[in-house]
C-alpha cells in the first residue's frame, strides 16, 4: 500500500470501518445500510482535483448523475430519490442552496479536512437531515496532522492540474491541547472529454483548529470558482450551454464530549453562491440568468447519556436564506427554516453477547412560507457478538421525513419560459419502511437491506413534447421498492468490494400530458459495482472501480439504456524517492457515451498522469 503519510493524494482508504451516524462513534446503533469510509477503491478523480463528492459515482449507495463530470455539476441521488432529496451535512449542519439542488454539492472544502462520506438513510436521515427527505451525505471535520504535498499533472483533452496542500500543528499552553492550521490551493483546466465540454476550476480553503482530549473547534473559510460548458446541459434543444459558479463558505464548528458517553456539536455557517447560466455560448443574448443565494445557519446536535439503558439523541437547525435573480423572483425571495428532532434510545441486554436497542421519537419541520409538519421516527435493532468476535446486526425501522421545494421550482414563471415553475407545489413527505442485516467477521463484511418508500408530492422536473418549456416542475406520488447488498473482503495483498442494488418504482403524476421525467424516473432497476485495491509489489499499487447499470427506459435518452464504467489507477512509489508518487489514471476506460441524465451527452474517456511530492 502507499505510505499513509501521503496526505496530498488521500490514498488511505477504510474498506471495513463502520461507524454509527448517530454519534459517529458507537456501532451499536447503526441504521444500516450506513457504511462510513470509502466503499470505492479510488479516492481521486481523473479530470480535475478532488472534492468531497469525488468518486461517489462508483459508490453503491449513491447514484451520481453528472453534467461534464461529477466535480463540474453533480446531481447526487440516494435510493432512487432525486437530487433535491439529498442533503450534504458537515459537522451538525446541512449545507444548503435554496435556488436548486443542482448546487448542493458546491462545497469548497479540501477533502483532506473531512472524513469519508457517511450515507444517512432511514432513521438517521430523518433525525439529522434537514430538507432532505430521502438521504444525506454526512462529513465530520478531521483532526489536523502536520504534513502536506505538491501535485502537478496533465492528460488528454488539454488537461492540466496543479495543487498545493500544507498543514502544521503545535502544542498549546494547555497540557493536553494543540493548535493546527492547514490550507490548500487547487486549479485545473481542460478542453473537455467531448466538444464544448471545457472547464476551468480553482479552489482555495483554509482551516484553524484547536483540539484537546474532550473537544475540537474548527474555523474554516473556502472559496471556489468554476466555469464549464456542456451540450444540452439542462435543455434538450441541441445547444452548447455554459455555467459559471462562485461559492464562498465560512464555518465555525465545535464538538464536545462530556460526562459518560455524552457529546454535542455546534455548527454555524454563512454560504454565498453565484451562478451565471448561459443557454447558448454562441449566442449569449438568447437567454442567460444570474442568481445569487445567501444562507445563514446555526445547528446543534448530540447524544445525552441518561443511564446505562437510556440516552437521548437530538438535532436541531435554523436556516435563513435569500435570493437575487434575474428570472426567479415571481413568488418570494427569502425563507426561514426550522427543524427540531428528538429520538430517545433504550438499550437492554438479552444475554451476555446480545443487545436489543429501541429508538422512538420524532421531528418537527417548519418554515415561514409553508405549513409545518411532524415526522415519526423509530427502529428496533438486535446486535449479537459471537464467540469468534464476529458480529450480527439485524434491524427493522420506520421513518418519515419532509422537505419544501427550492426557488427554481417555485419562484419562476408558472405559465412558460425555458424552465417552468409551479407556485402550487406543496410540502413533500417521504415514509420509509426497512429491514436490514449486517454480518462482520475479521476480514469480511456483508451489509444488506430491503426497503419500501412512499414519496408523496415529490417535486420532479418533467418534459412534454408539445410544450415550449425545456422542463416543468410537477409533483408526483411514487412508491419505491429497493434492495441493497454490499460485500467487503480483505486479502493479504488486496481488498475487494462488490455490490448489487435493485429499484422498482410505481408513479402517479396526475397529468397525462407528461411524456418524460428528467429525474424521478431516471434510475437503474439493476446496478452492480466491483472495486479492488491490489498491491502489485513493493512500489506499485492498482485501484479499480467498475459499475454496470441497466437504466429505466426514458423517451428523452439517446443511445443505450445500459452502460459499463471503469476507473483504473496505477501508482508507482519508487523506493529511491520516499516522498514521490507517480500516478497514471483513466476514467470511463471504455469511452461509454451513456446519458446519465436523459438528453444530456455522457462524458468521454479521460487519461492523466500526475506527480505527487509529499512531506
Amino acid at each position: 500500500m502507499l505510505r499513509a503519510v501521503n496526505t496530498l493524494v488521500l490514498s488511505a482508504i477504510s474498506m471495513v470501518s463502520l461507524a454509527d451516524t448517530n454519534a459517529e462513534t458507537n456501532t451499536d446503533n447503526i441504521e444500516n445500510i450506513t457504511v462510513e469510509g470509502k466503499v470505492t477503491a479510488n479516492t481521486l478523480p481523473v479530470g480535475t482535483f478532488a472534492s468531497p463528492i469525488s468518486n461517489l459515482e462508483y459508490d453503491p449507495r449513491v447514484d451520481l448523475q453528472s453534467r461534464n463530470m461529477a466535480e463540474a455539476q453533480a446531481d447526487v441521488t440516494i435510493r432512487g430519490g432525486i437530487f433535491e432529496n439529498t442533503g450534504f451535512r458537515v459537522g451538525s449542519a446541512t449545507l444548503y442552496d435554496p435556488q436548486t439542488g443542482h448546487y448542493f454539492a458546491e462545497i469548497p472544502i479540501a477533502p483532506e479536512m473531512l472524513t469519508a462520506a457517511a450515507i444517512l438513510t432511514g432513521v438517521d436521515n430523518a433525525l439529522y437531515g434537514v430538507n432532505s427527505s430521502v438521504g444525506s451525505v454526512s462529513y465530520q471535520w478531521k483532526q489536523i496532522n502536520t504534513g502536506g504535498g505538491l501535485s502537478a499533472g496533465f492528460g488528454n483533452n488539454g488537461f492540466n492540474i496543479q495543487r498545493l496542500y500544507s498543514a502544521y500543528t503545535w502544542p498549546s499552553n494547555s497540557a493536553q491541547g494543540s493548535w493546527g492550521v492547514e490550507g490548500e490551493y487547487s486549479r485545473s483546466e481542460s478542453d473537455g472529454s467531448i466538444d464544448n465540454g471545457d472547464h476551468q476550476f480553482e479552489r482555495a480553503s483554509a482551516r484553524l483548529q484547536y483540539s484537546d482530549s474532550d473537544s475540537q473547534t474548527d474555523l474554516f473559510f473556502g472559496y471556489q470558482e468554476k466555469f464549464f460548458g456542456w451540450p444540452n446541459m439542462y435543455t434538450p434543444y441541441n445547444v452548447n450551454e455554459t455555467e459559471q459558479l462562485r461559492t464562498r463558505l465560512l464555518m465555525l464548528n465545535h464538538g464536545q464530549q462530556y460526562g459518560s458517553d455524552s457529546s454535542f456539536e455546534l455548527s454555524a455557517y454563512y454560504r454565498k453562491h453565484n451562478d451565471h447560466y448561459v443557454f447558448s455560448r454562441e449566442n449569449p443574448r438568447a437567454f442567460q440568468a444570474f442568481h445569487q443565494t445567501d444562507v445563514k445557519s446555526l445547528a446543534f446536535s448530540g447524544e445525552h447519556h441518561v443511564n446505562d439503558g437510556l440516552s437521548i439523541n437530538y438535532s436541531s437547525q435554523v436556516m435563513a436564506d435569500s435570493i437575487e435573480s434575474t428570472t426567479l423572483e415571481n413568488n418570494f425571495t427569502s425563507r426561514d427554516y426550522y427543524k427540531v428532532s428528538v429520538v430517545p434510545e433504550y438499550q437492554t441486554n438479552l444475554a451476555d453477547n446480545q443487545r436489543l436497542t429501541f429508538r422512538l421519537g420524532g421531528a418537527f419541520d417548519d418554515t415561514n412560507r409553508d405549513d409545518a409538519d411532524f415526522s415519526f421516527i423509530s427502529d428496533l435493532s438486535w446486535h449479537t457478538v459471537n464467540a469468534d468476535n464476529s458480529t450480527r446486526h439485524l434491524y427493522l425501522s420506520y421513518a418519515e421525513a419532509t422537505q419544501v421545494a427550492g426557488y427554481s421550482a417555485i419562484g419562476g414563471s408558472d405559465t412558460g419560459g425555458l424552465f417552468r415553475s409551479n407556485y402550487d407545489l406543496q410540502r413533500e413527505t417521504s415514509k420509509n419502511l426497512e429491514l436490514g442485516l449486517s454480518v462482520e467477521n475479521l476480514d469480511w463484511r456483508i451489509d444488506s437491506a430491503v426497503f419500501y418508500r412512499w414519496d408523496n408530492q415529490l417535486t420532479d422536473w418533467t418534459y412534454s413534447f408539445d410544450s415550449t418549456s425545456a422542463r416543468s416542475a410537477n409533483q408526483v406520488d411514487i412508491e419505491t421498492i429497493g434492495v441493497e447488498f454490499i460485500a467487503i473482503k480483505s486479502f493479504d495483498s488486496a481488498n475487494i468490494v462488490v455490490s448489487y442494488t435493485f429499484l422498482d418504482k410505481s408513479e402517479n403524476y396526475f397529468d397525462d400530458s407528461i411524456d418524460a421525467s428528467f429525474y424521478a424516473l431516471n434510475y437503474p432497476p439493476h446496478r452492480l459495482t466491483l472495486g479492488a485495491i491490489w498491491e502489485l509489489g513493493e512500489s506499485l499499487e492498482m485501484r479499480i472501480d467498475n459499475e454496470w447499470r441497466k437504466q429505466q427506459d426514458n423517451a428523452l435518452r439517446n443511445g443505450d439504456d445500459s452502460a459499463l464504467f471503469t476507473h483504473i489507477t496505477l501508482t508507482y512509489s519508487p523506493v529511491q524517492f520516499d516522498a514521490l508518487d507517480i500516478v497514471f489514471a483513466v476514467d470511463n476506460a471504455w469511452d461509454e457515451s451513456f446519458e446519465e441524465i436523459p438528453g444530456t451527452p455522457g462524458r468521454g474517456d479521460q487519461f492523466s498522469i500526475t506527480a505527487n511530492y509529499h512531506w
